[in-house]
């Protein structure tokens, strides 16, 4: 039976371009040049700035900060760690240096760590390269087979990452002694590519002492082996700075040997804040723009609340889990109540603190207090982007007409039209439909719906809410 990781490599290798050399003749004929990772990654990254072309696709907030930084260490050709708080997109931003790698780049077909023809470095690749001469086969490997990630655990092995002898190559009959008997881990095999070990700390300390001699000497020892090989690999890492104190911590001499450490932050800007959401989320509904804003300075409240422990930080992954549980909220409704096109609604919000509290950690102290300070200061992003949308709007005809004509009714299953037919007739409306580009009936649903809980919040209206998910606004 073929296996799934078998299978994307045939799928893989039909993908490669017909016209590439195939031999090691074929490939000096064709005037290929040999470069090392660093300087692959160096030129091409040059090559990017001078056109002017942005290779961090997707990498929000880090343009002045992050990026910059990250840029200069690969141009000197260093190993970085980036260190930062859960949920800054450190593991996103190292995938993204992939796409800084050529597209194909030869290797020997067959060969254990991907070697290039011009640069064998295995005592099996030389021996074949020396009998085969121009004749040796080349394989082309896209640049996605070149980068490898290994979450560190406490379980990880010397193994895992550096490599360990291999019984069944011993019980074929080699000796102890013969470096072929060598089973080669993560990082000798991302030989020519980039390697990547996210949460560092994790790995016991005597699993990072073996990480020595393969970051600076750029050699590996395995259990008595000294078998020199010049590995031309890329070595990222990612931590949280806490981990130093906490779970673990990079050793100093491993600290040493990384070349750059970059520290990451959360967004610092709104707009970045809300790019990152609407990249992220999977939503299954429709989500109005200042729903997603509320969603946003809600996440940034949370930064900054003495009740909540930034020593842990409070992750990306929260505001995009919230912008998809207020669609899925609108999905339920919609599913119950026989919409066409759910649109998520400020009622939907409510959700958010019972379904998400446990993302986030709070002080000792806010002990049962949890869903309190999490309502309070959702209720306060919702006030700061009512105010930002719908500054200067006189809603006291809204207020007047609900005076005059009786309460309200909102909630989980109340459809955007049985909400639309109990609003009051006044003028009002539409100008909060057109602020809030409110076209549809779920988005006029919803738009007014913003309009009475910022009168809510004012204090100029009342609300009222019960166990069944009904929401009385008079």
């Amino acid at each position: 039976m073929t296996s799934a990781r078998s299978d994307a490599r045939t799928d893989r290798r039909s993908d490669t371009p017909a016209e590439l050399p195939a031999t090691l003749g074929e490939l000096r004929a064709s005037g290929h040049v040999y470069r090392g990772i660093k300087d692959e990654l160096r030129n091409n990254l040059l090559t990017a700035l001078r056109a002017e072309t942005n290779p961090w696709d997707g990498i929000q907030g880090f343009d002045d900060t992050v990026i910059p930084q990250l840029e200069r260490a690969l141009l000197a050709g260093h190993d970085v760690v980036l260190l930062g708080e859960r949920g800054q997109g450190k593991t996103r931003l190292i995938r993204t240096i992939v796409g800084l790698l050529d597209e194909w780049t030869p290797v020997i077909d067959g060969a254990e760590l991907g070697e290039h023809p011009y640069h064998p470095i295995t005592p099996a690749s030389i021996r074949r390269a020396q009998e085969l001469g121009d004749d040796l086969p080349v394989a082309w490997r896209h640049r996605e087979e070149r980068y490898s990630e290994k979450l560190a655990t406490p379980d990880t092995s010397v193994g895992d990452l550096v490599g360990d002898v291999d019984p069944v190559k011993v019980a074929q009959g080699r000796s102890l002694g013969d470096p072929e008997t060598i089973h080669f881990g993560l990082i000798p095999r991302a030989h020519r590519g980039i390697v990547a070990v996210n949460e560092l700390p994790d790995l016991a300390e005597r699993i990072q002492v073996a990480m020595l001699n393969v970051m600076e000497e750029r050699d590996i020892q395995v259990r008595g082996y000294t078998l020199r090989l010049p590995l031309d690999v890329l070595l990222l890492a990612s931590a949280n700075p806490e981990d130093y104190t906490n779970r673990g911590r990079i050793i100093t001499p491993l600290k040493d040997r990384f070349g750059a450490e970059i520290r990451t932050h959360y967004p610092l800007d709104l707009e970045d804040e809300v790019a990152v959401i609407e990249q992220e989320a999977d939503v299954v509904a429709s989500v109005p723009q200042y729903l997603t804003e509320v969603l946003a300075r809600f996440t940034r409240e949370l930064r900054e609340s003495p009740a909540v422990d930034q020593r842990s930080g409070v992750s990306a992954r929260f505001a995009i889990a919230a912008q998809e549980t207020i669609a899925a909220a609108a999905l339920h409704r919609a599913a119950v109540g026989g919409e066409e096109l759910p649109v998520a609604r400020p009622v939907d919000l409510l959700t958010v603190p019972d379904v998400l509290r446990g993302k986030v950690e709070f002080e000792a102290g806010e002990e049962g207090r949890e869903v309190a300070t999490l309502v309070h200061l959702l209720r306060r992003a919702t006030a700061a982007t009512i105010g930002e949308y719908l500054l200067g709007v006189d809603l006291g005809p809204l207020v007047d007409a609900i005076e005059a004509g009786g309460p309200i009714v909102t909630g989980d299953d109340v459809t955007a039209a049985a909400l639309l037919e109990n609003l009051p007739e006044v003028p009002v409306l539409a100008e909060v439909y057109r602020r809030l580009e409110a076209e549809s009936p779920g988005e006029r649903a919803a738009a007014a719906e913003f309009a009475l809980e910022g009168l809510y919040l004012a204090r100029r209206i009342g609300k009222e809410s019960d166990d069944e998910g009904q929401t009385v606004y008079g």
